[in-house]
């Protein structure tokens, strides 16, 4: 089984840049017109093209994770760029190679992805600034470094929000595809779909795919439960 689960606003506080010829870091942001003039930070979006190589910044870091052991700028692997928890206690339990993080900024990594500090989000909440927000019809290459074929289900644990860019991303994978949600069901995702239970009794649908990963880990959901695409049944709780 592999999980993938979305990214998080928060990150460590240690989390490391890409750097333009002069030295200055790169903030990557959705929309760098917004941001305001820095004499520290440079502003892009992934796809812009770097000053570096000639290349777009997204086309640095695929070449720069091609040599993860050199890490001159001290990128943080995709578990460890979110303050939350929930990213290393996944990674203990699933290992590397069962876990990926679905990336606003990125797309789809692996754990082990190495990734520069960015600021790129999905969601539509009133505090989210226009620099920060990412649009559904925004273009982005993003990364997808899941292999089409793994072992087991592949679980996704994200909003609504990200639920889009998931399919996308993996609409070519043949194993079977496993969406959590709370609230409405979704339906003609072309995939299997299961309820989050807790959440749904007591409308906290806050953060609700950290404890529906949570609950992943303690054995407390059975996927084994599952036996028809696109029916969602109810074997947690």
């Amino acid at each position: 089984m592999v999980v993938v689960i979305q990214c998080a606003a928060t990150k460590r506080k240690n989390a490391g840049h890409l750097r333009c010829r002069d030295g200055r870091n790169v903030m990557f942001v959705a929309n760098p017109d917004a941001a305001g003039a820095s004499d520290r930070l440079v502003y892009a979006r992934p796809d812009d093209f770097s000053d570096t190589v000639g290349e777009s910044w997204r086309s640095v870091l695929r070449e720069y994770n091609k040599h993860p052991r050199k890490n001159r700028h001290g990128l943080l692997p995709a578990w460890q760029l979110y303050d939350n928890p929930i990213y290393g206690r996944l990674k203990e339990h699933f290992g590397l190679d069962g876990l990926y993080i679905l990336s606003a900024g990125w797309g789809l990594v692996s754990a082990s992805c190495l990734i520069p500090n960015y600021d790129i989000t999905f969601s539509g909440a009133e505090k989210v600034m226009s620099l920060k927000r990412r649009h559904q019809r925004d273009c982005y290459r993003d990364f997808c470094t899941l292999p089409s074929n793994v072992d087991g289900p592949i679980v996704f644990l994200g909003g609504k929000d990200y639920r889009r860019l998931f399919l996308k991303l993996t609409v070519n994978v043949q194993n079977e595809r496993i969406v959590f949600y709370a609230g409405k069901k979704p339906s003609g995702l072309g995939c299997t779909v299961r309820t989050y239970r807790e959440s749904y009794r007591n409308r906290n649908y806050r953060n609700w795919h950290y404890r529906c990963a949570e609950a992943l880990m303690e054995g407390k959901i059975r996927l084994d439960c599952l036996t028809e695409r696109g029916l969602s049944q109810s074997c947690d709780g």
